[in-house]
């Protein structure tokens, strides 16, 4: 199932809870250390910040501290060192847009919603080899 991290990252971020928080804390320890993998590392600690934004808690916190796990699998991977859409902050701004995105569509607490009628301005991501 190639890219389907990204849409389980999503839901996770739309469910908006603890127990999607604990999931994703658990995929990033697991797999943040694997500067050899390429995943969704950067889309799932996006959708973590978005939940502790939404949450008022700090599960995110030790992968983005100085020197933390999240800074290290992006300085590993080289070719993307200097690319700003995987900066902490940019991470969560997308998942946030789509999040609210989705939000125009419908939201579970508030019923339907009318349409938006723009996509939002999400950063590009490089295709893998």
């Amino acid at each position: 199932m190639v890219y389907a991290g990204g849409g389980y990252c999503f839901a996770l971020a739309r469910f908006g809870d603890h127990q999607g928080a604990e999931i994703l804390t658990a995929y990033l320890n697991r797999y943040l250390p694997r500067t050899d993998l390429h995943y969704d590392q950067p889309v799932a600690l996006g959708a973590l910040l978005h939940i502790d934004s939404r949450l008022g808690t700090a599960h995110a916190a030790p992968f983005t501290a100085p020197g933390g796990l999240y800074q290290g699998w992006v300085d590993a991977v080289t070719h993307e060192r200097e690319r700003a859409s995987y900066a902490p902050d940019q991470e969560q701004s997308a998942m946030d847009r789509l999040c609210d995105f989705a939000d125009g569509w419908s939201t579970p607490d508030r019923g339907h919603r009318p349409p938006r009628t723009e996509w939002p301005n999400l950063p590009e991501r490089p295709v893998a080899p």
